[in-house]
């Protein structure tokens, strides 16, 4: 059986050094996902706080940030209990932007955590399409 790896990749019309601001910097992941209280860097602890309720949402580690290019933490949310999974950022310059691709891996694997892996997919679709509206109002305006 395939291992559940969530996988996605967006083409953002911006430099890749602006789409790492939109990976690391609290204000900017603000805008389109949860708010660390300073800025992602290596070896440094993860927390991601709800933009609304203040609430302590995702947690791990930072483990390679190498701007603009790659960003690798790991990523914990309250439905996975003890288990730790792996989301790493690759950004790539291409003609009139970048290309920006998730990886998140380490997820649950038995039937019961479906419900998690579903729910975590869609999330990433809703938060990446608020990337992407957040950045190009900024390139644009």
């Amino acid at each position: 059986m395939t291992k559940s790896v969530l996988q996605k990749s967006i083409f953002l019309q911006a430099e890749p050094e602006t789409v790492w601001a939109y990976l690391t910097e609290p204000d900017r992941l603000a805008e389109w996902f949860h708010k660390p209280v300073r800025p992602l860097a290596a070896n440094q602890k993860l927390e991601m706080f709800g933009t609304t309720s203040g609430d302590l949402l995702i947690w791990g580690e930072v483990r390679v940030a190498r701007p603009p290019e790659y960003l690798e933490y790991t990523f914990t949310v309250k439905p996975m209990g003890d288990a730790i999974s792996v989301v790493k950022w690759t950004l790539e310059p291409v003609a009139g932007g970048t290309r920006l691709g998730l990886h998140h891996e380490g997820l649950p694997q038995t039937a019961e955590a479906f419900g998690l892996i579903l729910a975590l997919d869609k999330g990433w679709d809703e938060h990446l399409g608020k990337m992407r509206t957040a950045l190009h109002e900024t390139v644009d305006a």
